[in-house]
Formats: structure tokens, C-alpha cells, sequence
């Protein structure tokens, strides 16, 4: 009589952290502290990481607080919700570098064609919506025209090149070559080359 027995499949089948028993010297993996450093670095909330992942925000809660180990299962919805691959939860993160360098390729560039503006983005996309610094060029008689920002958000705006037209607040002011203007943001503002070659401006956001 033939057996009935299923043939086993090769490869090795992931451990599950809630079964796993402890091996003695090894310091398990704080998968908690894991998911909820790369939830923090994506600034999700445990309520936006719960709707994309499909898990309850007091189990992730449990989880993050290391009171509680995800299945296999869960832990695969949560790292597929947060882009990065199941083992990450498993290996320690990288030092940051002490030095990083950034080359021109490297540098965003927002180009605004019927605007005349081009918008280079040297602040590191972490601080975006808190503290941001741009280069700024702008055409002859183009202009970056921009709606209110958060309450409380100002701009400075160093001219490195060129005469810029700024206004804010009702309110116009001339800016020359090495001249700082510092005005509020968070009212519909508007730079504006004022001159007859390219301008060039550092524009620094600090966001309310």
C-alpha cells in the first residue's frame, strides 16, 4: 500500500519568534525596538502603520513595546508596510557614517520652466517640513510664487548673485548681492528676479 505521507519540501521554513525556545549565551533580536525605529524614520504613526499593515494598533503597540512577538505572518505585513525586507528585523542597523557626501547627481532638482525658477533641494529629505535650505536661480522675470505655509514659518533668503524683488505680507523689499531679507512665510510670498541676467539665492525654510 502506497503511503499517504506528504512528501516533505526542501529549504528551511522560517522560525516562528513566538515559538523559537532560547538558546543559552544568545540575545535574541529586539524586533520591537526594530519596527519601531524604521516606523519613526518613515514618520508613521502606530495608527498609519496599523492601517497598512492590517494589524490591530494594540497588538503593534504589544509589539513594539517587545511585550509581545509577532508571528512570522505579522511580521511580514508590518516590514512589507514599511518597504524593507523581513530579515532587516533581524540584523543590527548600520552606523551612521560620520561623514556623508552628496555629488550633484545626488541633489533634487525642482525646475519650474513657465516660472523661470530652478529649485535645487540641499537639505537632507529628514527635515523636510521642519528645516529646509534650497539654491535658488531665477531667470530674467522669472519668480517663485508660493502659497502660506504653516503658521509661524519664516524664510531668509541670501542673495548670491543678482537683484531679488521679495514680497510678503503686503509688503515689498528690494535685496541685493550679499543682502539677508528674513520674512514670514505663512501668508502668500513671492521672490522675484528683479534684474536683467540670472539670480541666485539660498533659501532657507524653518517651518512653524
Amino acid at each position: 500500500m502506497a503511503s499517504t505521507r506528504k512528501p516533505r519540501a526542501s529549504g528551511t521554513t522560517p522560525p516562528d519568534p513566538a515559538s523559537a525556545q532560547a538558546v543559552p549565551g544568545v540575545t535574541p533580536p529586539r524586533v520591537g525596538e526594530q519596527i519601531q525605529r524604521l516606523r519613526n524614520e518613515r514618520k508613521m504613526t502606530l495608527d498609519d502603520l496599523s492601517r497598512a499593515a492590517g494589524v490591530s494598533k494594540s497588538m503593534l503597540s504589544e509589539i513594539e513595546r517587545d511585550k509581545a512577538n509577532p508571528t512570522i505572518a505579522v511580521a511580514w505585513r508590518l516590514t512589507n508596510a514599511l518597504g524593507v525586507k523581513l530579515d532587516s528585523l533581524f540584523t543590527a542597523p548600520k552606523a551612521v557614517d560620520a561623514i556623508t557626501v552628496a555629488g550633484p547627481h545626488d541633489i533634487p532638482t525642482l525646475l519650474g520652466h513657465d516660472a523661470g525658477y530652478q529649485l535645487r533641494v540641499w537639505g537632507p529629505i529628514e527635515l523636510a517640513g521642519h528645516f529646509e535650505w534650497y539654491e535658488l536661480t531665477l531667470k530674467p522675470g522669472g519668480a517663485l510664487v508660493s502659497n502660506a505655509h504653516e503658521p509661524g514659518t519664516r524664510e531668509h533668503l541670501t542673495v548670491l548673485q543678482g537683484t531679488i524683488d521679495i514680497e510678503a505680507a503686503g509688503s515689498a523689499q528690494r535685496v541685493k548681492t550679499a543682502d539677508t531679507a528674513r520674512y514670514v512665510a505663512d501668508q502668500p510670498h513671492a521672490i522675484r528676479n528683479a534684474g536683467k541676467g540670472d539670480a541666485r539665492a539660498l533659501l532657507v525654510v524653518i517651518h512653524g
